[in-house]
């Protein structure tokens, strides 16, 4: 007679338990989710620096900024009048300046093919990725500023600790002076306090934009 082996139906449950402990575990220490994000912001920094590369190139044949009617316009800032605010990119035909001029048709295959108009269409697309903003104090020198809210926790780190330099009380001034929001009169942009500076972690400081350059 042969001697029929096999688990029991406990030692059966016990494996599933274990394995059950084991890919928890294993989710916890990859966390899916702040990897997508993670990825998602390094897609963000990506196109914001094909995008300032595009803005200098621009620049550099036309002597003139993509926000500018022309040479002889004198309104170098991108935002339109009053206080300066970040112009978000978020469609083909935003116009950014005083000149109000669709900076991302002029950079895009309709304009001077700086850019693929298929990126253009990309970015200004709000539903599939973070939302570009772009900044440029308008005085001479002024560097051009494009930035995001990041999704992740170590970018939201990086750019809080940017931020916790901003020109405020109590903090140091080791920000450009014509970074976002580093200008008292300028307001709070890419480091609004009620949302990142005064958080005091960068884990609750959502509110801290990512600038390039």
């Amino acid at each position: 007679m042969f001697r029929k082996l096999g688990f029991t139906m406990i030692e059966l449950l016990i494996v599933i338990a274990v394995l059950g402990i084991l890919a928890v575990a294993v989710l916890a220490s990859i966390n899916p989710i702040e990897q997508i994000n993670r990825g998602r912001d390094t897609g963000s920094r990506s196109d914001a620096e094909q995008l300032i590369s595009a803005v200098d190139r621009f620049y550099a044949s036309k002597g003139y900024y993509p926000w500018q009617l022309g040479a002889t316009s004198t309104n170098y800032a991108t935002y339109p009048t009053g206080t300066p605010a970040f112009v978000a990119l978020d469609s083909l035909s935003k116009s950014v300046g005083v000149d109000a001029q669709p900076m991302l048709t002029k950079l895009s295959t309709a304009g001077t093919e700086e850019l693929k108009s298929s990126f253009t269409t990309r970015i200004s697309n709000t539903t599939q990725t973070n939302t570009l903003s772009i900044f440029n104090r308008g005085t001479a020198g002024s560097s051009t500023y494009v930035c995001f809210i990041p999704k992740s926790s170590s970018f939201r780190e990086e750019a809080w600790i940017r931020c916790t330099n901003v020109a405020h009380t109590g903090r140091s001034t080791t920000l450009p002076a014509d970074y976002p929001g580093s200008v008292a009169t300028a307001g709070d942009l890419a480091c609004p306090d009620t949302a990142c500076a005064t958080a005091g972690t960068s884990t609750v400081a959502t509110g801290c934009y990512i600038c390039l350059p």
